[in-house]
């Protein structure tokens, strides 16, 4: 899946996620007091609290669910073209535990502990004509720093 933004793509909400070399990138925070991360980064007055990272863009599958219906109002997405789609969480190493959209065409290839990468995913389209992108994860090799 391509992952590079366009100047016809928009993420669905800014600050999620930027381009970095080509590839996408989620911006978390790491607290200055303790280390922890947070994501997505804090904003307004917490946001002192941190300094700005780039999370890690590989990690394990940390557990997942396959969304089979469509979701009540206040849903985004347009209910007559819904498609079943799965979400998870994606642990990156030494980091934190990420939810994310999980792109396969085949939910039974999805298994815990399965390396996985961040990409970008099309969520739906502007009345102009502009992509708007959601991040999500999709199968990898082994991550870097993976100890299993």
């Amino acid at each position: 899946m391509e992952a590079r933004e366009t100047m016809a793509q928009r993420p669905l909400a800014e600050g999620m996620y930027r381009i970095a070399d080509g590839e996408p990138r989620l911006l978390g925070g790491r607290r200055k007091s303790d280390g922890k991360y947070a994501f997505p980064r804090p904003v307004g007055a917490e946001a002192e609290l941190y300094e700005p990272v780039d999370l890690a863009s590989e990690g394990l599958l940390w557990s997942f669910t396959v969304q089979r219906f469509c979701p009540k109002t206040p849903y985004a997405g347009d209910p007559k073209t819904f498609r079943p789609y799965a979400v998870g969480y994606v642990e990156l190493a030494g980091q934190i535990i990420v939810e994310g959209h999980l792109v396969t065409d085949d939910f039974s290839k999805l298994k815990i502990g399965a390396p996985m990468r961040l990409t970008l995913v099309p969520f739906n389209t502007d009345p102009d004509g502009t992509e708007v992108m959601i991040y999500g994860f999709e199968a990898a090799g082994r991550p870097a720093g993976a100890t299993s």
